[in-house]
């Protein structure tokens, strides 16, 4: 979940990556970290907290090649120490890693025992005193070497004092960027973004070392060189950036106006023939974490109420509980934003063991999950780079209500209510729409709960909601389905308590209604989402009345409260503490 920049070529470094590093800080942002090459010497320069104030000519590190890192800590607290790079004994090699080294307790007894010096409690450290211990086979067997030593998901890259940059990737991220006699390294493309759109993909279980102006990639298993294609992406850098903003989760949210267009916006053909496979597969699993995971659980509902079809969704993390039914006759759709979900990942190798098929649904052309499915889905909401995940959820959403639909025979019909939506959604998001909201963050501020009721198709967006309602303001939300209530939950409710009711204008409305009835008697303040008012609602937020589109349009109110709730505590929504965008660890 760290961010990893290197960079090498003719220009000063430092710059280079510094900026590379701002625009990863979505991936970590506990403390940060640069090291540059100059007169065959590494320097190192370490900070706390977030880089995104960083200014690189207060840096005083100069040379044409450098590593930088911004993490999110799993071993260590957060301190400078602990910060990436981490040296080696003899100052000749500095490493930066993203993922966990399962077995370094392991390794540094026995390095330790060999006279190295630690000076972190980072399992991390470990990569970089392996490689030292090493060194004298050369770099690449170096890399090589070591790669194959560690246990558990992760990337690294190595820097010498000579200038050689190499990198190795077994489950964790890394891709290359190559422009005009310069090279780039990271964890995701918009780190070097503005500088070249032509990148290589490095594979699981492959390494490249880059030397003077030249890139190879090797197998980690055989050591045999490997020949890559290089692929032109076609985004835009300034996608990526606030623009007039003043965060990106804000600016993400009020992207759906046209991002849903691009997710119903997919090839035809292939919705007919994804939804014929799941018609056909005998046992489908729809596989996710957090987000995702209630989008999964969406969709169950969503195949269940509109094509009668059975799907099983399971959040990834415990999908080894279900690996014995699977079979080469299973499918599995597995939805993921960033598409390096390691949880996700570790389902799908679990499937691809049993020859079950695999279809993605993703947001990020090129991700690993992309590449080890047999087919996939690009939602097109564009990057997205709060950790907190808007515009990507509802164009997922979108595509497996296209899928249902398809799968029932009617995909026509679902295409025009999902285009009524997003037009319907366009509307909707205004300066009055938001200031509404704005006035409802103020009467919440300062609760320490908020609860969420849904039924059917708006039971999944109850839980999501209490996801961004937790992740933005840290304030304790709670999804539950509204007929629970009187079985345990109910007894949470005292005066004043806020409950948000996600009602649809469906066969469950009046179910819904009743359950917010219950908790207002017994001294609850609701807050109703509907296309239509009731008498039951303290505050009504209005919302279009789309049918079975109806998780989309719900949640969307609740990403802005959740927004605004976050702005009016001071918080940083697009930051928030302890999280990062793409969960490469287990």
């Amino acid at each position: 979940m760290c961010g990893i920049i290197a960079y090498k070529g003719p220009r000063e470094a430092v710059p280079i990556v510094i900026e590379g590093l701002k625009k990863l800080e979505y991936r970590g942002y506990d403390s940060w970290g640069v090291a540059s090459v100059s007169g065959k010497r590494i320097a190192v320069h370490k900070k706390v907290g977030k880089v995104g104030k960083a200014v690189s000519s207060e840096i005083r590190l100069k040379g044409n090649t450098a590593i930088a890192h911004t993490r999110w800590g799993t071993h260590g607290g957060i301190t400078e120490k602990n910060a990436h790079p981490h040296l080696s004994c003899d100052g000749k090699y500095a490493v930066v890693h993203n993922g966990i080294v399962e077995n370094y307790q392991e390794l540094k007894k026995k390095l330790i025992g060999e006279g190295h010096k630690f000076v972190s409690e980072s399992d991390t450290e470990v990569i970089v005193h392996l490689i030292e211990k090493e060194a004298g086979k050369g770099l690449k067997n170096a890399v090589q070497k070591v790669a194959g030593e560690l246990k558990g998901r992760s990337a690294f890259v190595v820097m010498t004092a000579e200038g050689e940059i190499a990198a190795s990737r077994k489950g964790s991220p890394l891709i290359a960027g190559k422009g005009n006699g310069e090279y780039y390294i990271a964890s995701d493309i918009p780190a070097f973004l503005e500088h070249t759109n032509k990148v290589m993909y490095v594979d699981d279980n492959e390494m490249l070392v880059i030397e003077d102006s030249e890139i190879k990639f090797y197998s980690i298993a055989t050591g045999k060189e490997i020949q890559k294609r290089t692929v032109e992406i076609d985004w835009k850098s300034e996608s990526a950036e606030k623009g007039d903003y003043k965060h990106f989760l804000i600016k993400e949210i009020m992207e759906q106006k046209d991002t849903l267009w691009r997710a119903i916006n997919q090839d035809e053909s292939k919705i007919i023939n994804v939804a014929n496979e799941i018609k056909n597969a005998y046992g489908t699993f729809l596989v996710g974490c957090g987000t995702a995971g209630k989008v999964c659980m969406t969709g169950e509902y969503l195949f269940a109420k509109i094509a009668a079809k059975h799907l099983n969704h399971a959040i990834a993390s415990e999908f080894p509980s279900y690996e014995p039914f699977l079979t080469s006759k299973t499918l599995m759709i597995a939805v993921s934003q960033s598409g390096e979900t390691a949880d996700v990942l570790e389902a799908i190798e679990s499937a691809k063991s049993k020859k079950a098929k695999v279809i993605s649904l993703l947001n990020v052309f090129g991700s690993t999950m992309m590449r080890v499915s047999d087919e996939f889905f690009i939602v097109n909401a564009g990057t997205e780079k709060a950790v907190v995940s808007t515009k990507a959820t509802t164009a997922q959403l979108a595509v497996l209500t296209l899928l249902a639909y398809a799968a029932a025979g009617k995909l026509g019909e679902g295409k025009r209510l999902l285009l009524d939506t997003a037009s319907a959604v366009n509307d909707m998001l205004n300066p009055r729409y938001e200031e509404h909201i704005r006035k409802l963050a103020e009467r919440l501020r300062s609760n320490e709960n908020i609860y969420i009721i849904g039924r059917s198709l708006n039971y999944p967006m109850a839980l999501e909601a209490a996801i961004k309602i937790q992740e933005t303001s840290y304030i304790h939300a709670e999804g539950f389905a509204g007929g629970e209530l009187k079985h345990g939950p109910i007894a949470l409710i005292s005066k004043g308590t806020p409950c948000i009711a996600l009602v649809a204008n469906d066969h469950v409305k009046d179910e819904t209604i009743s359950n917010a009835m219950e908790i207002k008697s017994r001294g609850g303040y609701i807050i109703g989402i509907s296309p239509e008012n009731n008498d039951v609602f303290d505050y009504w937020i209005k919302v279009p009345d789309a049918g079975n589109a109806s998780p989309i349009v719900n949640i969307i109110p609740i990403q802005i409260l959740a927004y605004q709730l976050a702005v009016l505590k001071g918080l940083d929504p697009d930051m928030p503490r302890n999280l990062a965008k793409s969960v490469t660890v287990k």
